[in-house]
């Protein structure tokens, strides 16, 4: 029969007190940010108004995904001027896998799940209410809300005034807000990165979804695996594949280089 030394039994106490410690400190973590960070996230929501516009097109370009054209009208809300930057993720999750690594530059290589987890923290830190945009929402903003002037990009008829894309970008994503912005100031609505949005993807979501405020998922249930809305082209697509129209989708546990995020607040 064997038995346990002083030595041994003192040394699993020990490991078992590190980790009773570690989980403890894990559960009493307090994420915050730094308040010049948090005043220059705040500082860069950008008000769209209440109105309506038209989802989706009539283009020859324009898939069955894209169609039909519908009418909609939104309560007005908050979205990100610029895509979500690796330092306010890195700074509130403590971790950052994203490809073409720098500060400015948007997050990359993270999941609809992992954003979901980074948006409850965030929430708990600022008191505010971020989430991802709605399909419908990051649509309006990207056509320039009630400023719309009909662009084919979002903010210009000539996509290298606004969009990282492959005609210039390289085969990369570059740092949020060097090109020129849509009409209501918001910057790579076009190119860069794709845009995850909170939207289930459906190529019948246009037929599908309510006129106000169309959503097209379940809010009380977000950690079921589906297949996620993704808008607004990336630095690897064509012109053609980056009009502000086109939508896609991806599954929400997948990362990728070439999507990112855009935050979204609520007015009230």
């Amino acid at each position: 029969m064997g038995f346990i030394s002083h030595a041994q039994t003192s040394e699993a106490t020990t490991e078992s007190s590190v980790a009773d410690v570690a989980k403890i400190t894990k559960k009493q973590r307090v994420f915050s940010l730094p308040k010049p960070m948090l005043h220059d996230l705040m500082k860069n929501m950008v008000l769209v108004e209440a109105g309506g516009f038209s989802m989706g097109s009539n283009s020859p370009k324009a898939r069955n995904r894209e169609q039909p054209v519908k009418q909609v009208t939104l309560d007005a809300f908050y979205i990100g001027k610029y895509e979500l930057t690796q330092d306010i993720f890195e700074q509130v999750m403590g971790w950052n896998n994203s490809f073409f690594f720098c500060a400015k530059c948007p997050v990359n290589n993270v999941s609809w799940f992992n954003m979901q987890l980074f948006i409850e923290r965030l929430n708990t830190a600022t008191g505010k209410e971020f989430s991802l945009p709605t399909e419908a929402q990051w649509a309006y903003a990207a056509k320039g809300g009630n400023k719309s002037k009909g662009y084919k990009y979002s903010g210009s008829n000539d996509i290298n005034d606004v969009a990282w894309y492959a005609g210039n970008a390289k085969n990369k994503s570059h740092p949020v807000g060097l090109k020129k912005p849509n009409e209501l100031g918001l910057y790579d609505m076009t190119g860069n990165l794709w845009e995850f949005c909170l939207d289930d993807m459906s190529r019948k979501a246009y037929s599908l979804t309510e006129n106000h405020n169309p959503f097209l998922g379940n809010r009380d249930d977000l950690k079921k695996k589906a297949m996620k809305v993704i808008r607004g082209g990336a630095y690897e697509f064509s012109a053609i594949e980056n009009l502000v129209f086109m939508r896609d989708g991806a599954t929400n546990n997948v990362s990728m280089a070439d999507i990112g995020y855009r935050l979204v607040m609520s007015k009230d």
